[in-house]
């Protein structure tokens, strides 16, 4: 791309209202509202990146026979941007969210968008849509950089031409209702991916498939869903969206190990080192869902937690199947967030808020 840093910038004609912004700010929701600008670029196999803009936000313009509407050939990331006391504004480790967007693009036949582009594209969005970063409580500025196949034509192969681009959306808590235990439904039927296949990668096809699965948890009262391995149906994988951490009752930490089918998650990958940094032990290895069952029932596991972008950290209060129903930890202590959970997330927030030294440069500044 050339001049990778010096993005061309079309100002929106018709900004939100000051009024209207303040008012999503004030209740931002998750995914709902959009900043004023957008960025895009544009690949194509003879002429390579090119043409990276700020523009403002509006609908993209596809032909109805590209590629992505019908072989799914596209990838996206999800990171924030996090408003520090100071004013100013930071992303959270968004080297390691480009490095696994060059792996998505690998794996989804898309041609790889240099790290240093990548985040030249973040700070450019931001630095142009800053007043758009909320302030206060657990509020964030969602960014999620995306790539997609946009050539028209039915031939099943690599397409020819690409559109990359970044949206910003406001955001508060993932969860409406706090940061209180979710019940978990545990998925018999439905697999979310298999050896060989896309699930190492985040790409939209991997959630499009855990859908059917995501509602059928609703329908049984639970607010996510839990994915076993798709060959032996009893190694635990991911959660919709968030990856497993078990907590013992010696105070080590195992999570279930990357495994060619998991997404490699940016928060799971922090957490590992925080909570060691805590004096836990952390353990990646397979674990099946026996062992969960087992292990709660006997009292050795003693917390069950998520991660992920969207959510930060969530603690797991029930896990429920067909035919079965188990109760995690102590709801009577502490709304059911174990201290274990509870220390790592405020660590964590600690952290990307700016509240706490940044001493591995986790955090880059965007504005």
């Amino acid at each position: 791309m050339a001049d990778a840093w010096k993005f061309e910038v079309e100002l929106r004609a018709d900004p939100a209202a000051d009024e209207v912004r303040e008012a999503i700010l004030a209740a931002p929701g998750f995914g709902q509202a959009f900043t004023d600008h957008m960025v895009l670029a544009n690949w194509t196999a003879d002429s390579g990146w090119h043409n990276p803009r700020v523009t403002p936000f509006a609908p993209l313009k596809v032909s109805p026979a590209a590629a992505v509407l019908h072989y799914a050939q596209e990838i996206f990331e999800g990171l924030k941007a996090f408003r520090h006391a100071d004013g100013s504004v930071w992303a959270f480790r968004p080297q390691d969210n480009a490095a696994r967007f060059t792996g998505s693009a690998r794996r989804l036949a898309l041609p790889v968008l240099p790290e240093e582009e990548f985040v030249a594209s973040l700070q450019a969005l931001v630095s142009v849509d800053e007043r758009w970063v909320p302030t206060g409580g657990e509020s964030s500025l969602y960014l999620r950089p995306y790539m997609m196949a946009t050539e028209a034509g039915l031939s099943v192969r690599p397409s020819r031409e690409v559109l990359y681009g970044v949206l910003a959306s406001p955001a508060g808590p993932y969860f409406q209702s706090g940061v209180k235990p979710v019940s978990i439904w545990l998925s018999t039927r439905y697999t979310r991916a298999s050896p060989g296949g896309t699930g190492e990668a985040k790409t939209g096809g991997n959630y499009a498939a855990s859908l059917v699965a995501q509602a059928e948890a609703l329908a049984n009262g639970c607010e996510q869903v839990v994915f076993l391995d798709a060959v032996e149906r009893r190694w635990l994988e991911e959660i919709g969206s968030m990856l497993l951490f078990f907590v013992h009752k010696d105070g080590h930490i195992v999570t279930p190990e990357l495994s060619g089918t998991i997404l490699a998650g940016i928060t799971r990958a922090s957490v590992l080192e925080l909570a060691a940094d805590l004096g836990h032990k952390v353990e990646e290895r397979r674990m099946s869902i026996d062992e969960w069952r087992e292990g709660v029932a006997g009292g050795e596991i003693t917390e069950v937690f998520a991660c992920g972008t969207a959510a930060a950290i969530t603690p797991i209060g029930r896990l429920v199947w067909d035919g079965g129903d188990q109760v995690i930890g102590d709801h009577d202590v502490n709304e059911g967030i174990g201290p274990v959970t509870a220390e790592i997330r405020r660590t964590l927030l600690d952290l990307q808020y700016g509240r706490t030294e940044d001493t591995r440069s986790w955090l880059t500044r965007l504005a």
